[in-house]
């Protein structure tokens, strides 16, 4: 799945399969920044902490973005929160495989 099909997905419902760090994006990117968050926490991974990172960016709260950045081994994003989704989304999707 690419990028632009896993964002107009989110017109439907997720495809099955997807990854929780991949259905926080997706639930981000329909403007339910609670469930997305709630994916994210469930994830104990670097991906997780990853969008776990970016969710708070989102939400303004810069202290706790860092403190989830550090544990994905990603550096906070000087990007826009768009390009930073779109990243994100197009590693995951790279390591989920076609």
């Amino acid at each position: 799945m690419t990028v632009d099909e896993f964002r107009e997905s989110t017109k439907g419902a997720p495809a099955p399969g997807l990854s929780r760090p991949l259905l926080a994006l997706w639930h981000d990117a329909r403007g339910d920044w609670a469930a997305a968050h709630g994916f994210a926490q469930e994830e104990d991974t670097p991906d997780g902490a990853w969008v776990h990172a970016y969710l708070h960016r989102r939400e303004g709260d810069q202290g706790n973005a860092g403190y989830w950045y550090r544990r994905s081994g990603h550096p906070v994003a000087g990007c826009s929160l768009e390009e930073e989704w779109s990243q994100i989304a197009e590693a995951l999707l790279g390591a989920k495989g076609p």
